[in-house]
């Protein structure tokens, strides 16, 4: 039992992580695409550019906080016998 708790414990950890560094990069982007507003073509293409990255992004955390749900999920079953 104190597998599955050490193992959830991390998996908590391992996802405030993903979540964090994906908050924090929407905000340097953010910072990135204010800073260059004011130039013309540069401003069109870091918007579009973190648009496009920013649903890259969205979507590699979501399949990442999944994949660590799945592993905690089969930790649990075979913790509780439901295999």
């Amino acid at each position: 039992m104190s597998e599955y708790r050490d193992l959830q414990s991390a998996v908590r950890v391992e996802k405030f992580k993903i979540w964090f560094a994906w908050f924090c990069g929407g905000w340097i982007m953010l910072g990135i695409t204010i800073a260059a507003q004011d130039i013309r073509i540069l401003s069109v293409i870091t918007q579009t550019l973190c648009v496009v990255l920013g649903v890259l992004f969205t979507v590699a955390a979501v399949r990442m906080t999944n994949a660590l749900n799945r592993k905690v999920d089969k930790a649990r079953r075979e913790v509780l016998g439901d295999l």
